[in-house]
């Protein structure tokens, strides 16, 4: 029919490569966006693209609410999705309240809660960490013993490695615990994990009808909490799936094997995986069922030749993505671009990044004259940038070389400095320029 509508997607949350890839295939494109992510203004949007603007785009009522005055509670959507992990199990209600097919509410729980997730895998047989819920970060006196020799403290449904911790006794978990009271944070409820030794893993990749179709593996090349607890870039590079089979042969039967265990059969998915070298043995880490933050989709598709935003749209719309994997040689990783607590003063712009060697893709990601992210986990970045060498060791030299060419350029004023301080710091940020009280001669 000549003048068939398009079809309609409704996206929860702005998702840049999300809404690129509507474009492209000739969506009708709404996105729920919360104010906090309207303000931050770092994802440009396309005129194509109508947005409604939330107090919270995981708040199934305020969502509810502003498909209503736009007038849209009637409108028959074709699809709804969402890449922000916490608006995942929102998302599901809302798509079962719209008759719209998406990752169930009861499945999407699975991967939002890190005691249930848990739960599931040990069920089904796979090797996973240990876990405990701790009801209530705020008060943890009836916790008279961890559990582990070693553990890992995190929300229950956190993110990007938010208020995460290691902790060795009750004495550790009680001193975390009264500076989480003390600040009043909202997430209350936390779980403490078993510590597992051994190289971080993640898979990406994606599922159509319960068949995988595409799956790229990585490492970290220092485990999240080391880069985060001794504040050093987090870096990470692809295995190759030629020259480091093994990888792939070592990773794919637990990867399948856990997504089955929770039931994720269309989308795509982000799994962390630990890995011990000296054995060969993998444990299974968490998952999402969401693309994988960071720079994932810019390394996949660099290296693979596979858009997975696409690809979540079209398996989002009911429809089989049909890949062209073209695989490139090189090796490709990416890493955070860092600065110090503190006002940003100056720093290179991304076309400055993006002219160093090897250097393919540079996001700047924090504003000149704003405060420097504060809260800790993988967020607290300015910026990051993608890498390709002829090698793994070669990848590494260029990621040390951007390090250290950023660092001696970035300029941070530290918070709290008297203004004789403020004064002596100045020569250092503007040493081009004269401050200070001349005589007159």
């Amino acid at each position: 029919m000549e003048n068939a509508s398009p079809p309609s997607i409704l996206i929860v949350g702005l998702d840049r490569y999300g809404m690129r890839a509507c474009v492209r295939l000739g969506l009708e494109i709404t996105v729920v966006c919360g104010g906090r992510s309207w303000d931050d203004g770092q994802v440009a949007v396309s005129p194509e693209v109508r947005v409604l603007l939330v107090d919270d785009h995981t708040n199934p009522e305020a969502v509810l609410m502003a498909l209503d005055r736009a007038g849209l509670t009637d409108r028959a959507f074709d699809a709804v999705y969402t890449t922000d992990e916490n608006a995942l199990v929102m998302v599901g209600i809302l798509a079962r309240h719209l008759g719209l097919p998406a990752v169930p509410p009861e499945v999407a729980v699975r991967f939002r809660d890190k005691a249930v997730q848990k739960r599931e895998i040990r069920a089904a047989g796979l090797p996973t960490a240990g876990v405990r819920v701790v009801d209530d970060v705020h008060d943890v006196t009836g916790i008279t013993e961890l559990g582990f020799e070693r553990a890992v403290l995190k929300p229950i449904a956190g993110a990007a490695t938010r208020r995460t911790s290691v902790v060795t006794s009750v004495a550790e978990l009680r001193a975390c615990s009264a500076a989480y009271r003390a600040e009043g944070t909202a997430q209350r409820t936390f779980v403490l994990e078993e510590f597992i030794n051994g190289e971080e893993w993640f898979a990406d990749g994606v599922l159509f009808d319960g068949e995988l179709l595409f799956c790229s593996l990585s490492r970290y090349g220092d485990p999240c909490l080391t880069a985060v607890d001794t504040a050093r870039p987090l870096h990470y590079r692809l295995f190759d799936p030629v020259t480091e089979a093994w990888a792939y042969d070592r990773a794919l039967p637990l990867v399948t094997a856990a997504l089955e265990a929770l039931g994720h059969r269309d989308g795509t998915f982000h799994m962390e995986l630990f890995h011990d070298p000296a054995t060969g043995a993998l444990t299974f880490g968490e998952c999402g069922a969401r693309r994988g933050g960071g720079l994932t989709q810019e390394l996949v598709h660099t290296k693979f030749n596979v858009d997975l935003a696409e690809c979540a749209i079209l398996v989002a719309l009911g429809r089989r993505p049909q890949l062209d994997i073209k695989l490139r040689p090189e090796a490709v990783g990416g890493s955070h671009l860092l600065a110090g607590p503190g006002l940003l003063y100056d720093c290179p712009s991304a076309t400055d990044v993006l002219a160093l060697p090897g250097v393919e893709f540079v996001r700047m990601e924090w504003p000149v004259g704003g405060r420097t992210p504060q809260g800790g986990g993988t967020a607290q970045r300015v910026g990051q940038f993608m890498v390709v060498a002829d090698s793994g060791e070669r990848l590494q030299e260029r990621f040390t070389a951007v390090w250290d060419w950023f660092d001696a350029r970035v300029k941070v004023v530290p918070d709290g400095l008297k203004t004789r301080e403020l004064r002596e710091l100045q020569h250092v940020l503007r040493p081009e320029a004269r401050f200070g009280d001349a005589l007159w001669q």
